[in-house]
């Protein structure tokens, strides 16, 4: 999963968020180095990567992709469930719903830069700025996230023919997220809870 659903899957608890907002930049016994709350963040994020890439319906979408981008086909994927998150009525009722959660999700981490990975730490102004978490909702958003992981991408030069396919086949990949993203949220709920019960 990408940024949105992250923040979205530390449900409001500002230890989780900082460490599942960082994971992708603390690597292997680095998370540690963190505050207990900050570690179990990390390792959150990490369990909804495991599994998102494993479930059968992100095998499934990720074949819209592949012969665009390949092995990038997972990392596009999870920005196209981002889009269809930030769009979910279930989940934000509104735009008035998702524009307050994104504002307080970047308060939040505003006031815990100081423990940030340098990489994120330089990232995260520009996901402020630009706005990332409430502008996935929108297609220029999307298009320029993909421009983004290309950038990032060793092996892509190009993410037109990517976002192509996000527009030609976006219904089917509204009703894989549609099938997927609930029961990512419940796995989530159940790992957090038995993190902060241990």
């Amino acid at each position: 999963m990408n940024y949105l659903a992250h923040a979205y899957l530390s449900f409001d608890q500002e230890e989780i968020l900082v460490g599942n907002m960082i994971s992708d930049f603390v690597k292997g016994k680095k998370k540690f180095n963190y505050q207990a709350g900050i570690q179990k963040g990390i390792t959150l994020h990490r369990a909804i990567d495991m599994f998102t890439d494993a479930h059968q319906i992100t095998h499934e979408a990720k074949q819209y992709l592949k012969p665009a981008v390949g092995l990038y086909a997972g990392a596009f994927m999870d920005i196209v469930y981002d889009h269809f998150l930030a769009n979910d009525k279930n989940e934000f009722a509104d735009d008035a719903s998702l524009f307050s959660f994104t504002k307080n999700t970047y308060s939040l981490l505003e006031k815990n830069v100081a423990v940030f990975p340098e990489r994120f730490q330089m990232m995260f102004p520009h996901m402020k700025q630009h706005d990332w978490l409430y502008n996935y909702q929108f297609n220029f958003g999307m298009e320029k996230s993909f421009g983004g992981l290309v950038r990032r991408a060793k092996y892509l030069s190009d993410s037109t023919e990517a976002f192509q396919i996000f527009e030609k086949e976006y219904d089917h990949f509204k009703k894989y997220y549609e099938i997927f993203f609930p029961e990512l949220k419940n796995f989530a709920q159940q790992q957090l809870q038995q993190m902060l019960a241990e």
